[in-house]
């Protein structure tokens, strides 16, 4: 009786390995195993509102024609910020990432990310800012000690309001953060619950042109605002033809968005919240959407920007993201 029930068991557990094996990454993906062979296999790329450049392929569906001719099907998935999606990026649930902010890689590095910069969106530092309320009495960054400012963790603008409370003086222990989505950051700032709101493009224009809000500082001479696309890293691995024909979209689509400005914010008005056309225009004015090729100085700037979170006590542990993986096109 207990061979029996060994033997029961071996069986037992060798039928959970093999479905372990087998499994999709991904409730609702097919597996591997039970494609046949002309069927596509799926590459699931992850963006948010501010992936401009990815947002346009998507509704055009331009990469998903060019990818199909290599086989491939795009599975799109859209994120409230940059944070969740690097993180989904992390744990298997996404194959590719759109542009995120320079300093989210810098926290997904912290947490052992095996992740690849295979582009990036030369410096936009004028599409972040400090904004404030058109009567505050805020004049100075100075004036932000003691206040209660929206920002959202881990994004560009985080680091842009370290760097701008370190000008003047101050850290976070001198102000009252508020973690917020953008969403939330908007609405708070629209009801005066907080004195200032740390954001980035649309939100910049949405909050000048919609809000009257004020700048009190944009990004220039603090933080450059580079923009990251990213990959896991054993896809960029296996699939090298996928991110090349990718970056080859991202620079075509850059190229149309500069010449095309009143085009591109028509399609884009309605995907980001029926804003008005002078608001998008105006917001795509500050980014470069110049996508270039990610260098050893990028990593350099990104370890600034990892030192100063971990100087605040922001990340777990100090990381060397000079080491980090970039992708390079074949030649």
């Amino acid at each position: 009786m207990a061979k029996k029930l060994l033997l029961w068991f071996s069986v037992l557990m060798g039928i959970i390995v093999l479905a372990a094996c087998t499994k999709s990454p991904e409730p609702g993906a097919q597996q591997q195993s039970e494609k046949p062979a002309t069927s596509q296999q799926v590459v699931r790329i992850g963006y948010q509102k501010s992936s401009t450049l990815l947002t346009l392929l998507k509704q055009s569906g331009e990469l998903d024609q060019q990818l199909a001719k290599q086989g491939y099907k795009v599975s799109w998935h859209e994120f409230t910020s940059g944070l969740p999606l690097l993180e989904a990026l992390n744990v298997g649930n996404i194959d590719v990432s759109a542009d995120v902010a320079d300093t989210v890689p810098v926290f997904a590095q912290a947490a052992d990310a095996q992740i690849t910069y295979y582009a990036k969106e030369a410096a936009s530092p004028t599409a972040q800012a400090i904004l404030i309320p058109a009567n505050s009495e805020i004049k100075t960054l100075a004036d932000l000690k003691g206040k209660k400012i929206a920002v959202t963790k881990a994004a560009g603008s985080h680091y842009l309001l370290i760097e701008a409370l370190n000008k003047a003086g101050l850290s976070l222990k001198d102000i009252t953060p508020s973690w917020l989505t953008p969403a939330d950051g908007r609405a708070a700032f629209e009801h005066g619950s907080v004195a200032a709101w740390v954001t980035w493009e649309p939100y910049v224009s949405s909050g000048q042109i919609q809000q009257h809000a004020k700048i009190l500082t944009t990004g220039e001479g603090l933080a450059s605002y580079k923009r990251y696309y990213l990959a896991s890293s054993s896809f960029t691995e296996q699939h090298p033809e996928v991110i090349e024909q990718i970056i080859a979209a991202l620079k075509a689509k850059a190229d149309w968005v500069k010449n095309s400005p009143e085009e591109a914010a028509k399609i884009l008005a309605p995907l980001w919240g029926n804003l008005p056309l002078d608001v998008v225009q105006q917001a795509n004015a500050h980014r470069s959407y110049q996508v270039e090729a990610v260098t050893a100085e990028d990593l350099l700037d990104q370890q600034k920007i990892a030192d100063a979170f971990f100087k605040e006590g922001l990340l777990p542990k100090n990381i060397d993201a000079k080491s980090s993986q970039i992708f390079h096109t074949q030649p």
